[in-house]
Protein backbone atom coordinates (compact mmCIF):
# COMPACT_ATOMS: atom_id res chain seq x y z
CA UNK A 1 0.00 0.00 0.00
CA UNK A 2 0.90 3.61 -0.40
CA UNK A 3 0.31 7.01 0.73
CA UNK A 4 0.93 10.02 -0.49
CA UNK A 5 0.94 12.80 1.63
CA UNK A 6 0.07 15.64 -0.38
CA UNK A 7 -2.94 16.11 -3.33
CA UNK A 8 -2.61 17.12 -6.74
CA UNK A 9 -6.29 19.37 -7.78
CA UNK A 10 -7.03 21.44 -10.83
CA UNK A 11 -7.90 24.81 -10.29
CA UNK A 12 -11.84 25.40 -11.14
CA UNK A 13 -11.31 29.40 -11.25
CA UNK A 14 -7.73 29.40 -13.45
CA UNK A 15 -7.16 27.33 -16.33
CA UNK A 16 -4.14 25.62 -16.53
CA UNK A 17 -3.12 25.81 -13.15
CA UNK A 18 -2.54 23.14 -10.76
CA UNK A 19 -1.81 23.15 -6.57
CA UNK A 20 -0.36 20.87 -4.81
CA UNK A 21 -1.67 20.67 -1.02
CA UNK A 22 -0.38 18.87 2.12
CA UNK A 23 -2.55 16.06 3.75
CA UNK A 24 -2.45 16.33 7.57
CA UNK A 25 -1.06 14.14 9.17
CA UNK A 26 -2.01 13.56 13.44
CA UNK A 27 0.69 16.05 14.07
CA UNK A 28 -0.47 18.51 11.81
CA UNK A 29 -4.16 18.07 11.74
CA UNK A 30 -3.31 19.12 15.48
CA UNK A 31 -0.97 22.30 14.68
CA UNK A 32 -3.28 23.46 12.31
CA UNK A 33 -6.10 23.30 14.74
CA UNK A 34 -4.14 25.18 17.36
CA UNK A 35 -3.26 28.34 14.88
CA UNK A 36 -7.00 28.45 13.76
CA UNK A 37 -9.56 27.59 16.56
CA UNK A 38 -9.01 31.39 18.45
CA UNK A 39 -9.61 32.90 15.16
CA UNK A 40 -12.64 30.63 14.22
CA UNK A 41 -14.31 31.29 17.81
CA UNK A 42 -14.02 35.13 16.84
CA UNK A 43 -15.40 34.51 13.27
CA UNK A 44 -18.38 32.68 14.65
CA UNK A 45 -18.89 35.58 17.07
CA UNK A 46 -18.59 38.50 14.77
CA UNK A 47 -20.62 36.19 11.76
CA UNK A 48 -23.76 36.72 14.18
CA UNK A 49 -23.43 40.03 14.94
CA UNK A 50 -25.31 42.66 12.74
CA UNK A 51 -22.93 45.97 12.62
CA UNK A 52 -20.99 47.01 10.20
CA UNK A 53 -18.36 46.77 12.19
CA UNK A 54 -19.32 43.12 12.74
CA UNK A 55 -18.86 42.06 9.09
CA UNK A 56 -16.07 44.11 8.73
CA UNK A 57 -14.10 41.90 11.31
CA UNK A 58 -15.45 38.45 10.18
CA UNK A 59 -14.20 39.43 6.45
CA UNK A 60 -10.74 40.17 8.04
CA UNK A 61 -10.76 37.05 10.12
CA UNK A 62 -11.84 34.71 7.31
CA UNK A 63 -8.71 36.51 5.27
CA UNK A 64 -6.40 35.82 8.46
CA UNK A 65 -7.44 32.06 8.22
CA UNK A 66 -7.43 31.30 4.82
CA UNK A 67 -3.76 32.83 4.70
CA UNK A 68 -2.83 30.25 7.53
CA UNK A 69 -4.38 27.64 5.90
CA UNK A 70 -2.32 28.46 2.69
CA UNK A 71 0.82 28.64 4.73
CA UNK A 72 -0.09 25.51 6.42
CA UNK A 73 -0.69 23.53 3.87
CA UNK A 74 0.02 24.66 0.42
CA UNK A 75 3.05 22.52 -1.13
CA UNK A 76 3.21 24.47 -4.88
CA UNK A 77 1.82 26.10 -7.30
CA UNK A 78 2.04 24.68 -10.99
CA UNK A 79 1.54 26.53 -14.07
CA UNK A 80 1.25 30.41 -12.17
CA UNK A 81 3.91 33.46 -12.21
CA UNK A 82 2.96 35.83 -10.30
CA UNK A 83 4.86 39.35 -11.44
CA UNK A 84 7.38 37.03 -13.17
CA UNK A 85 7.93 34.61 -10.77
CA UNK A 86 6.90 31.23 -9.52
CA UNK A 87 4.14 31.30 -7.42
CA UNK A 88 3.97 30.11 -4.27
CA UNK A 89 2.10 30.61 -0.85
CA UNK A 90 3.16 33.68 0.54
CA UNK A 91 3.60 35.84 -3.13
CA UNK A 92 -0.20 33.98 -3.80
CA UNK A 93 -1.43 35.63 -0.44
CA UNK A 94 0.55 39.33 -0.92
CA UNK A 95 -0.34 39.16 -4.68
CA UNK A 96 -1.68 36.57 -6.09
CA UNK A 97 -5.18 36.32 -7.56
CA UNK A 98 -7.84 36.02 -4.69
CA UNK A 99 -10.53 33.79 -6.04
CA UNK A 100 -7.45 31.54 -6.51
CA UNK A 101 -6.02 31.77 -3.19
CA UNK A 102 -9.98 30.81 -1.73
CA UNK A 103 -10.18 27.75 -3.48
CA UNK A 104 -6.68 26.91 -2.43
CA UNK A 105 -7.96 27.55 1.13
CA UNK A 106 -10.78 25.88 0.60
CA UNK A 107 -8.82 22.50 -0.65
CA UNK A 108 -6.79 22.56 2.40
CA UNK A 109 -9.71 22.45 4.51
CA UNK A 110 -11.30 19.97 3.06
CA UNK A 111 -8.15 18.10 3.27
CA UNK A 112 -8.54 18.24 7.02
CA UNK A 113 -12.32 17.17 7.58
CA UNK A 114 -12.68 13.84 8.99
CA UNK A 115 -14.63 11.65 6.71
CA UNK A 116 -17.92 10.55 8.13
CA UNK A 117 -15.95 6.99 8.58
CA UNK A 118 -12.92 8.07 10.17
CA UNK A 119 -15.12 10.17 12.95
CA UNK A 120 -16.99 6.74 13.81
CA UNK A 121 -13.36 5.17 14.05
Amino acid sequence: MEYASTATQESKTWAGVRYVVRRPSLRRRAEITRRVRQLLAELEYRSAGESIEDRLAAAEMESRIDSIYLEWGLERVEGLAIDGAEADARALIERGPEELAREIAEAIRKECRLSEEERKN
